[in-house]
């Protein structure tokens, strides 16, 4: 079955978490439908890093029983964020290639976009649209599926109980960290 990946990320000291919300078509609809009915009255999206603790303690009790995978991508960023972004991006799309994903989303970055583009072309290989592989940058506002991975990423970074509420949606964690 096919899938979409929805991808933001988190940084926490010298990590960069990259993580991707995997979603079968058929779920895309509902999925928006709740994470869209967990928005107070007057706010346009959930940012977690955001939210005062006993919100997100909230938001996680609904998110947790979400028929969602989050994949996350972790590196270091010691040397350069971008490049710790690029090397968990070109794994994602790997990856997105084995699991016959269509779709990947990622919370746009303005005029930094062109990076991510390039990295996923060449993840693709010489003949991208063979792949049947889409992607596109959205502002997170436009797209609640673009919420799940903030929130997993961010979770997954903070640790301790964020990292143990955020266990039921998380897929497999990537370490890509250089020897």
């Amino acid at each position: 079955m096919t899938v979409h990946a929805f991808v933001d990320e988190s940084r926490r000291q010298d990590t960069y978490y990259l993580a991707a919300a995997i979603v079968q078509p058929g779920r895309l609809r509902p999925l928006r439908s709740r994470l869209r009915g967990l928005l107070f009255p007057g706010q346009r999206e959930l940012h977690f890093k955001k939210e005062k603790p006993a919100r997100r303690r909230a938001i996680l009790s609904v998110v947790a029983e979400f028929d969602v995978r989050v994949d996350v991508y972790r590196a270091s960023c010691r040397r350069s964020e971008e490049e710790a972004r690029q090397r968990c991006l070109a794994r994602l799309t790997d990856d997105m290639l084995d699991v016959d994903g269509r779709r990947i989303v990622l919370d746009s970055r303005q005029e930094r976009n062109k990076l991510d583009e390039l990295t996923i072309r060449g993840a693709l290989g010489k003949r991208p649209r063979e792949t049947g592989v889409v992607y596109e940058h959205i502002d997170s506002v436009a797209e609640p599926l673009l919420w799940l991975p903030d929130i997993a990423a961010w979770c997954h970074g903070a640790g301790e109980e964020w990292a143990r509420r955020i266990t039921p949606v998380i897929g497999s964690v990537v370490r890509l960290d250089e020897p």
